[in-house]
C-alpha cells in the first residue's frame, strides 16, 4: 500500500525512512526529496527495480537512469576513471545540482538500460536523500515524474502522476528553493548534466548535455572556458549540440538526469 511520510515530523521522518529502506530492499520504488526535484529511487543493482522505474515514467531502456551517490568514494567505486577536471568541478559543486557523465567501472554487475558502458552520477544537497543513500548504497533516480511532463518539486506532485507504482512517498518539502532565481531555464531546477567521457581523447572536451541550475560560467570558472565544447549555436555548434555518444539519462531532474 501507497503511503506518504511527512519528513518534518520526527516521527513519520523515522517511519518513512525505514519502510522506504525495506521498499528498496525488495525492489520497490521510493520517491525522495533531492536539492533540485523530486526523484523516484530504485536499488542500482537490482535490474528488475530499474525496469520498473523505467516503466512507471513511461521510459524504456535507451533512457536509462542516472545514479545518486552519498559521496566522492562512491564516485571512485564506480567510474573507471576519474579526470582531474571532474574532480575539481565536484569538489566545488557537490553536494549540489550537478551531474556528471563518466566511463562506469566494466566489472560492476548492473543493468541501467542502454548506457554504452557509461553512467551518470550526482550527489544531492539534502539530508534526507543522503541518508537514505547511505543506508541502502547508489540509486538509481529519476524526476518523479511522468515523461515529458513538468518535473515534481513537491511529494503532492509527484504522487498524482506516478500513483500507487511507488510505495513510499517521502515529503521534504517543497524542492528546488534555494535554485530557482538562478537556473538557467526560468522555473526548472533541474540538475546541469556535464558529459566527460570525452576527456579521455586527446584534446577531448567537456560537453554540457542539459543546462540547468549550475550555469556554463560557473562550470568554466572552474575548468576554464576552453576546455568546454562550444555551446549550441555558437561554433562547431553541430559538433556541441549533436547527438551524444552518452544517453542522456533521466534526472534530478528534469525528463533527463536527477536529481
Amino acid at each position: 500500500m501507497t503511503a506518504t511520510y511527512d519528513c518534518s515530523v520526527d516521527s513519520q521522518l523515522l517511519a518513512g525512512m525505514r519502510l522506504a529502506r525495506g521498499a528498496i530492499g525488495r525492489g520497490e520504488l521510493v520517491v525522495i526529496p533531492t536539492d533540485t526535484v523530486y526523484g523516484v529511487a530504485a536499488d542500482a543493482f537490482n535490474a528488475e527495480a530499474v525496469a520498473r522505474l523505467l516503466d512507471a515514467k513511461g521510459r524504456d531502456r535507451t533512457s536509462p537512469p542516472p545514479v545518486l551517490i552519498p559521496g566522492i568514494p562512491t564516485l571512485d567505486a564506480l567510474a573507471s576513471e576519474v579526470p582531474g577536471p571532474v574532480r575539481d568541478l565536484v569538489a566545488e559543486f557537490w553536494p549540489g545540482g550537478l551531474t556528471v557523465i563518466l566511463h562506469a567501472q566494466p566489472s560492476l554487475q548492473w543493468d541501467l538500460g542502454e548506457t554504452r558502458g557509461t553512467v551518470a552520477l550526482r550527489m544531492p544537497a539534502n539530508p534526507i536523500a543522503l541518508e537514505l543513500l547511505s543506508e541502502t548504497g547508489p540509486l538509481a533516480v529519476s524526476s518523479a515524474n511522468l515523461s515529458g511532463m513538468p518535473s515534481a518539486t513537491t511529494a503532492a506532485a509527484a504522487a498524482e502522476m506516478l500513483g500507487d507504482s511507488v510505495t513510499v512517498y517521502l515529503d521534504g518539502g517543497a524542492a528546488g528553493e534555494a535554485y530557482a532565481p538562478i537556473g538557467e531555464r526560468p522555473g526548472d531546477t533541474s540538475s546541469t548534466i556535464i558529459d566527460a567521457t570525452g576527456l579521455a581523447e586527446e584534446g577531448g572536451t567537456l560537453r554540457i548535455v542539459r543546462a540547468g541550475v549550475i550555469s556554463r560560467e560557473q562550470i568554466a570558472a572552474v575548468v576554464g572556458e576552453e576546455l568546454l565544447a562550444p555551446a549550441p549555436g555558437g561554433p562547431r555548434a553541430d559538433d556541441a549540440a549533436s547527438e551524444s555518444p552518452t544517453p542522456a539519462p533521466g534526472d534530478d531532474g528534469a525528463d533527463a538526469a536527477i536529481s
